[in-house]
């Protein structure tokens, strides 16, 4: 049984650190599942490790039992989330630990799905498995925060990020790049952990972006691409349309014309009628909840002058990247400011430099 204040020691704090690193490892790459780690120990040995697997299923728990190398009776578990107990597309986790004979489970952070909820720790107790609960509950709550939006708010996690130079210009035509190349590497880690990725028709048709992650190996983890174009003025002749199918590509519109709506659903793309609100604007929430109902948990908002400060000015960015380059871009030609400092600032109280390498370029994080 767990006495009311669980005592932990040195040793089961890195065993559960071991676990969080496992599920970081996972994040934005499980599907409509939270990210999991899992640690089992016997006679102070770590005997098996587990990850949610790509795409959600098996869930850790189960990886970590399957993969052992020695019996598990007698055992300590260490699992960042209470472990599942309800039947879903896969057995519960709880039937798994209760047959191998694991002595002792330990998890972090209650788990707020109702199905699961306070129902593992009475289950497993039950059945004579010593379970303790809350063990750096604190920095693994933290991991949680898209899992816990997305499950009460029924809406994905929202990232955004824009590149300015040091005179605050967004675009200056004939200037590709504004950040050097450890940033444009992070930039491509975002677009890794998040499983989708939104711009407005604007930036696509200026940029002509492919909006996929070009790190070494990890391309087929390019995210699912989101335009926000009310009346279809995207560019057919565009990297996304020629490469657009049901499963990479939705498009919101409002009022297209039906020749143009019939071009798009020839491609096989998900276009998407959608509400505006009285500025002729897209409403963003209502956006949000069909993402979220179409399976997207954690985006990215890779956003113009306007686009990123209207998700400023309504505090929909759960967290933003501020990328600062030394570089001063022309204004003789074409160009595009970023004027939305001041909302940043006023709405996003929170923020700190990334701590990383990224040569004369600064990168700043703001949350919500």
């Amino acid at each position: 049984m767990s006495t009311k204040k669980d005592k932990f020691s040195f040793k089961d704090q890195l065993y559960m650190d071991l676990a969080l690193d496992l599920a970081r490892a996972r994040e934005g790459l499980t599907g409509t599942n939270p990210s999991v780690g899992c640690v089992i120990v016997k006679n102070d040995e770590i005997i098996s490790i587990g990850q949610t697997s790509y795409n959600g299923r098996p869930h850790a728990e189960l990886n970590a039992i399957k993969n052992s190398s020695d019996h598990l009776r007698g055992s300590t578990m260490y699992v960042t989330l209470e472990p599942c107990c309800h039947h879903g597309e896969t057995p519960p986790c709880t039937s798994a630990i209760i047959k191998s004979k694991i002595s002792k489970v330990i998890y972090s952070v209650i788990d707020i799905d109702k199905r699961v909820k306070g129902k593992t720790f009475k289950l497993l107790n039950a059945k004579k498995i010593n379970v303790h609960k809350g063990l750096l509950k604190d920095k693994v709550s933290e991991f949680y925060k898209p899992y816990f939006l997305n499950r009460t708010k029924k809406i994905p996690f929202v990232n955004g990020k824009i590149a300015v130079a040091k005179n605050n210009l967004i675009y200056s035509k004939n200037i590709k790049k504004i950040t050097n190349s450890r940033s444009d590497k992070f930039t491509h880690f975002l677009r890794y952990k998040n499983d989708s990725i939104v711009i407005s028709y604007k930036t696509l048709n200026k940029d002509n972006p492919k909006l996929n992650c070009r790190l070494k190996n990890f391309k087929k983890f390019s995210p699912k691409r989101i335009v926000l174009d009310n009346k279809l003025k995207t560019n057919i002749k565009s990297y996304i349309f020629k490469t657009a199918n049901k499963k990479n590509t939705i498009i919101f519109y409002n009022e297209a014309e039906k020749l143009k709506i019939l071009e798009f659903k020839k491609k096989k793309i998900q276009a998407l009628k959608s509400k505006i609100n009285n500025q002729k604007k897209f409403d963003i929430p209502i956006i949000l909840k069909k993402l979220y109902q179409l399976g997207c948990r954690n985006i990215l908002v890779e956003g113009g002058n306007d686009l990123t400060k209207e998700f400023l000015k309504k505090k929909i960015y759960n967290n933003f990247y501020l990328f600062k380059s030394p570089k001063r871009l022309s204004k003789l030609k074409d160009y595009k400011e970023f004027n939305g400092f001041d909302i940043l600032e006023k709405n996003y109280k929170s923020k700190m430099k990334i701590k990383s390498n990224f040569g004369k370029d600064t990168i700043t994080l703001y949350k919500n």
